[in-house]
């Protein structure tokens, strides 16, 4: 178990994912719609770092003129040609359905339609866990990686939907090699009140990992994100807790929440951030074009990191 008093590691851990990748194979990864110079830079990106094997799909003529446009050799790739990005996103996962490629990587397209292929009930990606995207994230004045979840995909989750969505992130930090993340389940306040559901969720999520519903974490919650994150405002509010003050996991109550909370340390903290998403039948990354080219590679390494821990069945580092 690591402790809380870790030295301050700013804009490293990214790296030593990157690192954790080397000498093993590259992944073949479905890009759907690279039909932006962004989106199909990242994907060359990382396959010149040997993360990934792109198989591009989409409108070949369109491709074919964003990389002659950007100056991107893309003569070595798998194109599959689709007339349009819909049928870019349903090929890219039936390809993933048939075992043709292990991850799924998101292109020029809106995120709601490559989501909408990834869930269809009979053709889609979909496991007996709920879908949830996880973002990691190196904040320059928090001493570990943080991840935050879900601030990309489910809405207004319900306590079932958080119950996956907690597992979910347990599971990637067991692949990071967290062996025992604290997870943080925030809300306004850090006691129970009815007038507030998210404390009250707070409270179910704690207890079912109490009774094995949820394993392979310490759980507290409700905290504030002062009380989560900080040691000093954990002792102020007089709150003994193996998870406050340093936390790894922070769940959050909704979408609006996450996102804006992983945005400010971003835009206003400095934060490196790295997205996948997970839950899926394999790993999805899920970036913006807002995201530096750092971020993109990062995203890719840790989606590496989770194909081949699926894929080899051995435990991962500190399960």
């Amino acid at each position: 178990m690591h402790s809380c008093n870790a030295d301050y590691r700013t804009h490293g851990w990214r790296q030593a994912l990157i690192a954790r990748c080397k000498g093993l194979s590259p992944v073949e990864t479905a890009v759907a719609h690279p039909c932006d110079a962004t989106a199909l830079e990242a994907a060359v990106q990382a396959a010149r770092r040997g993360l990934i094997v792109p198989i591009l799909i989409g409108p070949e003529a369109k491709i074919r003129a964003t990389a002659a446009a950007a100056g991107v050799d893309i003569a070595g790739f798998r194109l599959e040609n689709t007339p349009h990005s819909h049928a870019a996103a349903a090929r890219a996962v039936s390809l993933v359905r048939a075992g043709e490629a292990r991850l799924l990587m998101k292109g020029s397209l809106h995120t709601d339609e490559l989501m909408h292929e990834v869930l269809a009930a009979d053709t889609g990606l979909r496991t007996a866990r709920r879908v949830s995207h996880v973002y990691l994230m190196d904040v320059p004045r928090y001493p570990r990686p943080l991840m935050i979840t879900d601030a990309a995909i489910n809405i207004a989750p319900t306590l079932d939907d958080k119950r996956d969505i907690v597992q979910n992130a347990i599971d990637l930090a067991h692949i990071l090699g967290i062996a025992q993340p604290r997870v943080a389940i925030l809300s306004a306040v850090e006691t129970v009140t009815s007038k507030l559901q998210s404390t009250l969720d707070a409270a179910a999520l704690c207890k079912m990992a109490d009774r094995g519903q949820i394993t392979g974490a310490l759980l507290d919650g409700p905290l504030g994100f002062d009380n989560a994150i900080s040691p000093e405002a954990a002792a102020e509010k007089n709150i003994t807790s193996a998870v406050a003050g340093c936390a790894d996991i922070l769940i959050v109550p909704d979408l609006v929440a996450g996102n804006l909370l992983a945005k400010q340390l971003t835009f206003l903290a400095g934060a490196d951030a790295a997205g996948v998403v997970v839950g899926a039948r394999a790993p999805i990354i899920l970036t913006s074009r807002a995201d530096s080219e750092t971020a993109r590679i990062g995203s890719c390494a840790v989606a590496v990191l989770m194909a081949h821990a699926q894929a080899t069945a051995i435990p991962v580092v500190g399960a």
